[in-house]
């Protein structure tokens, strides 16, 4: 699908091109390509004189793949975060800066495009050309990776909580410290995923400011932008480290339980050593055992079992081991 934003009497428009041959470049700012056809690729080559990158090319993680300039326009590739609330993925997205107009390659829909095209349409001053629009549109990528980690950072003060703070009862009502190991690999996946994606905006920004292209205000912004992107890296890399020391703390929260497991079969155990002794001493089968005879053997042996099991027990628990 391509979707056009072009100026008409100095009024941003929004329009969806199903008519490839009429496809408008005149006033154009921004060519959206979301999941685009053959055929759609080949229209907005043919429109701006440009090489689209294929999906293939797009996946490649060498700088000079991802980076480079070529007949006048920038090819810019990075990483982003989609489907973050729910099953987060990480995928390549395509900036390309054109004289004539900014094109995005993509074939996922992560929130930032959307929340951008609504800007726009509303804020008209942030796409008055195709480079005030690439960068307020890399804003929105930057902000909303800040919301990510900012949900992230809840999500990981929460597992802390139950974890440390909450009895073991309690937590074995949320699921148990299984559940709880796997919302921290969770986690740990997303903050892998957020800080694949800002590494790749800093070298997007650090190619994109390095380029004549960029006026003397589109470089103050993305100065201003490197410095937020490397900020975010910072706090990301604070909860990539508290996710591996909840992760730790987790593992080790499973071995007590287990302990205490193993702990409490082997102190059943040898409680009932000393009843099973007794047991398989009147259960031998000799001719000549005096208590045999006794009016009272029977309740006596009964008792004495009681009481070996008893006294150990009770011990036991004054030694805190129970």
């Amino acid at each position: 699908m391509l979707t056009f934003y072009r100026r008409i009497d100095d009024k941003l428009t929004q329009t969806v091109i199903s008519d490839l041959a009429a496809a408008p470049i005149p006033a154009t700012v921004w060519i959206d390509m979301l999941e685009p056809t053959a055929d759609e690729e080949a229209a907005v080559e043919r429109l701006l004189e440009i090489d689209v990158p294929t999906r293939e090319e797009m996946q490649k993680i060498e700088e000079s793949s991802r980076l480079y300039a070529e007949g006048g326009a920038l090819f810019m590739t990075m990483p982003i975060v989609n489907k973050a609330a729910t099953e987060p993925a990480s995928a390549a997205v395509t900036f390309i800066l054109t004289p004539a107009a900014l094109v995005t390659l993509r074939y996922v829909d992560p929130q930032p495009f959307g929340m951008f095209a609504r800007r726009i349409l509303r804020q008209q001053q942030l796409a008055g050309s195709p480079e005030q629009a690439l960068i307020g549109l890399l804003e929105q990528v930057a902000d909303r990776l800040a919301d990510i980690l900012q949900s992230t950072t809840a999500d990981i003060d929460a597992i802390s909580a139950d974890i440390f703070r909450k009895p073991a009862g309690a937590a074995r009502a949320h699921g148990g410290l299984q559940e709880i190991l796997q919302r921290v690999g969770r986690a740990g996946d997303l903050a892998t995923k957020i800080r694949d994606s800002l590494l790749g905006l800093d070298r997007l920004l650090l190619f994109l400011v390095a380029h004549p292209v960029c006026s003397k205000e589109a470089k103050k912004r993305i100065e201003t932008l490197i410095r937020d992107a490397h900020s975010l890296a910072d706090h990301d890399s604070f909860l990539a480290d508290k996710v591996g020391f909840l992760q730790d703390a987790t593992l080790g929260m499973i071995d007590i339980e287990q302990s205490n497991i193993i702990k409490l079969f082997t102190v059943a155990a040898v409680a009932f050593m000393p009843p099973t002794l007794v047991a398989s001493i009147y259960g031998m089968n000799f001719k000549h055992m005096p208590e045999l005879d006794w009016p009272i053997g029977y309740p006596l042996a009964l008792l004495l079992m009681a009481l070996s099991a008893v006294l150990p027990f009770v011990y036991f628990r004054r030694k805190g081991w129970l």
